[in-house]
């Protein structure tokens, strides 16, 4: 196993800690707060639904990967609510070092690039950091504005927050943001805007969070689920992108896996080693596709649902990395945690060799020279006891 490989499972393993890092914002059907890592995959939705409304000087694939990586920090410092009275120069300092520290994970040249990335959306200074900060300052306000119940200490928050607390220069810096949610706070509906149409798939797109899946976090606390997978998928994809084919396009890989699950909202969570009736599970799919991305304007509605065709088919050299990484991801978790999902269905290595070793073969060959050897000795283990 080269060392290079070994350092970023590593950093890929420690992230997923950011799964159990609770923010002060509740999902929309208020059954419990949500984390950062979900919010972080919901962020990057938001970035991409929201890309027509960004500047042209706006690099969409460059946001998305800053607001990835953005609250990786809170990993080691937490969750700060803006609502709160705190040290922001001690909370800065302590993310400072929590940046390098996690960063430090990676390979040098790696480490070096999402420190930097993480860095600009901190200083909030280029136009990529600006459009990343504003869907930051967004995306929480909108969680509770289009929540069916929302708390009253919560839309308290959001009013203070949009009338002189951080979200107020939204006024100017996207007055269409603004005025939905001053809209939504005084019980009216929005205006119709290029923003305000996009606002039911994204309120829609939070039932992902409630989709739990098979395997489990690496604490082994609870089951993951489908929104919180995705994004952590999407930085195995980015992290491991040396060992796409050289026509893949990462940035097209990581719009993939960002909508790859969000039939599940409708369809549910089929374990890749459940019995399932495959025809029903596609059929299933396919009209969840056609009604959520049927939720948005015709030109993404059009180009989301081409682009979740692609993934499913994996015909594409795009498609192919994509499957790789959806596939390889949990069996680095069962490794991590003593079986996990395996024990729980009783699988056997023939099965991983066929139902995973398959799709990363075809996608990512390197990445299945790492696991089947570990896979071999799991299993030499397990047969022997």
């Amino acid at each position: 196993m080269s060392t290079r490989l070994s350092a970023q499972i590593e950093f890929l393993k420690r992230v997923d800690s950011l799964k159990s890092v609770d923010r002060a914002n509740f999902l929309l059907n208020q059954s419990r707060a949500e984390n950062a890592a979900e919010h972080s995959w919901q962020l990057a939705l938001w970035a991409l639904v929201m890309q027509p409304l960004a500047d042209t000087s706006v690099n969409i694939n460059r946001v998305i990967r800053m607001l990835l990586l953005h609250d990786l920090v809170e990993i080691i410092v937490g969750d700060h609510p803006i609502h709160l009275q705190t040290d922001w120069l001690a909370v800065e300092r302590a993310e400072q070092a929590a940046a390098s520290e996690l960063f430090g994970l990676l390979p040098a040249d790696q480490a070096e690039t999402c420190l930097t990335l993480w860095q600009e959306f901190e200083a909030d200074q280029t136009p990529d950091a600006r459009f990343a900060k504003c869907l930051d300052r967004c995306q929480p306000m909108f969680q509770v504005l289009c929540a069916p119940s929302p708390s009253d200490d919560h839309r308290a928050i959001v009013k203070e927050n949009l009338n002189g607390g951080r979200a107020a220069y939204l006024k100017s810096e996207f007055p269409n943001a603004y005025l939905a949610a001053q809209s939504l706070l005084d019980g009216k509906v929005p205006a119709e805007t290029a923003f305000s149409t996009r606002l039911g798939f994204l309120a829609e797109s939070d039932k992902l969070k409630s989709v739990y899946r098979a395997s489990r976090l690496l604490s082994n606390e609870r089951f993951e689920n489908s929104a919180e997978h995705s994004w952590h998928i999407m930085l195995y994809a980015w992290i491991l992108s040396e060992h796409a084919a050289p026509d893949v396009s990462i940035d097209r890989v990581l719009q993939m896996l960002l909508l790859h699950d969000i039939v599940e909202i409708d369809a549910g969570d089929n374990p890749i080693h459940g019995q399932v009736d495959h025809a029903v599970q596609e059929a299933e799919e396919q009209a969840a596709a056609k009604r959520l991305f049927g939720l948005l304007p015709g030109d993404q509605r059009a180009a989301f649902l081409s682009l979740w065709h692609e993934f499913e088919a994996a015909d594409s050299p795009d498609a192919r990395f994509a499957k790789a990484v959806d596939r390889f991801q949990a069996p680095v978790g069962n490794l991590a945690t003593g079986g996990g999902s395996w024990v729980d269905y009783d699988v056997t290595y023939a099965q991983i060799e066929q139902r995973v070793g398959t799709p990363i073969k075809r996608g990512a060959p390197g990445l299945w020279e790492w696991l089947q050897p570990q896979l071999d000795a799991f299993f030499a283990t397990s047969t022997a006891s």
